[in-house]
């Protein structure tokens, strides 16, 4: 089967390289620039190509001949390259995390007898999998809670942050409204509302603030108290909020004699090179999910635990792999026939399957991204 890989990143090359060698694909990987490629250029069963994916004429030459499309791009392409991929008869699997509502592309999707398997990522993605998975399992789900983060291990002044994907889709996310629901009522917040310190082990205390991770669980599911919160090292809201605060986040441009410019561009071509996450950094993904509700007479809680390292013997970073093999699971779910679906799918559509949930993350467990689970009863039952 010939998957072409649209966007060869931090995530886009671990995605090519495991279909490659694990999933035995063809791969085509995809990206405007050559270095990007290089990590997978050698690759048994990969051909690389250049391309500018925001050009459609380029886009349809380099998907032409795939079965299948994997989006990889920055968030702001994403909504319209997936558009495009369906309208060129492709089904998909993206985990571009575009800011849009990906349900606008239901009745497309539809429309061409294709799916569109989105936000097929650690979280949104493995987050919404356990979501659904809760609804099977619980014969009410009453409440549903993400914590989730990626950060480096080398923490160093002043961030103690690096960025696995882009900065400017990083500090979207601080300026976009978080959604969430309180009592079975939406709430709309700012970002980086509600701080918490919350406690892993191995790492100690952590920040939790309101983002906007809940995304089609709004709409998909009927629990009545959900929330995402993102996890950062103790100090580094303070600094967000100062930039947010100040205008640097703003994406009203600013002229400077004959120059426009935001401060949103602006801030994160200077927050590039000391976020960027290099092929040596090493970093670690945290998540705790947490579902409580009823099963008969008893109340239960289900919780899952993910903490998983850079991987040194490939030189993969924790956010790519977590992210990447959720991924490539999917694909090779759709490839397998077992994911007859068409339209617009997240993932927790595929928990309330049955052994679909199991499967990823044993597929994911075969990568050491291991979840840990725990399931107790809560008093008052």
């Amino acid at each position: 089967m010939r998957v072409t890989v649209l966007g060869c990143g931090l995530v886009g090359h671990a995605i090519a390289a495991d279909l490659a060698t694990r999933g035995r694909f063809m791969v085509t990987a995809v990206d405007r620039e050559v270095g990007r490629l290089a990590r997978v250029a050698g690759l048994e069963r990969v051909r690389t190509e250049v391309a500018n994916l925001a050009n459609a004429g380029e886009l349809a030459r380099v998907v032409a001949d795939a079965d299948l499309v994997v989006g990889a791009v920055p968030g702001f392409m994403g909504w319209a390259t997936v558009q495009r991929a369906l309208e060129l008869g492709k089904p998909v699997v993206d985990i571009s995390f575009f800011p849009e509502d990906p349900f606008s592309l239901d009745e497309l999707a539809r429309s061409r007898g294709l799916p569109a398997f989105v936000d097929c990522g650690v979280a949104p993605g493995c987050s919404n999998l356990l979501a659904g998975w809760a609804t099977r399992r619980l014969d009410t789900v009453e409440r549903f809670v993400c914590y989730v983060g990626g950060l480096p291990v080398v923490r160093t002044w002043p961030w103690e942050y690096k960025a696995p994907f882009s900065p400017a889709d990083v500090l979207e996310e601080y300026t976009r409204p978080a959604r969430f629901v309180e009592r079975g009522t939406l709430v709309t917040k700012p970002a980086l509302t509600d701080p918490e310190l919350v406690e892993f082990e191995g790492v100690g205390s952590l920040e939790a603030f309101n983002t906007d991770g809940l995304r089609s669980l709004l709409r998909t599911l009927a629990v009545p108290d959900m929330v995402e919160k993102t996890l950062r090292y103790p100090g580094y809201l303070e600094k967000v909020l100062v930039l947010r605060e100040s205008g640097f986040l703003s994406t009203e441009p600013l002229r400077f004699g004959d120059t426009e410019v935001t401060p949103l561009a602006l801030t994160s071509r200077l927050l590039l090179p000391l976020w960027h996450l290099g092929p040596d950094d090493e970093d670690v993904t945290l998540m705790r999910v947490v579902a409580e509700g009823r099963r008969g007479e008893a109340r239960v809680r289900l919780r899952w635990e993910l903490f998983d390292r850079y991987d040194r013997a490939s030189r993969t970073a924790s956010m790519a792999r977590t992210t990447g093999y959720t991924c490539t699971a999917v694909v090779r779910l759709w490839a397998s026939g077992r994911l007859p679906q068409t339209g617009v799918v997240p993932l927790e559509l595929l928990g309330q399957q049955e052994g679909i949930a199991a499967w990823i993350l044993a597929d994911l467990a075969e990568r050491n991204v291991r979840f840990e689970e725990r399931e107790e009863l809560l008093e008052g039952t």
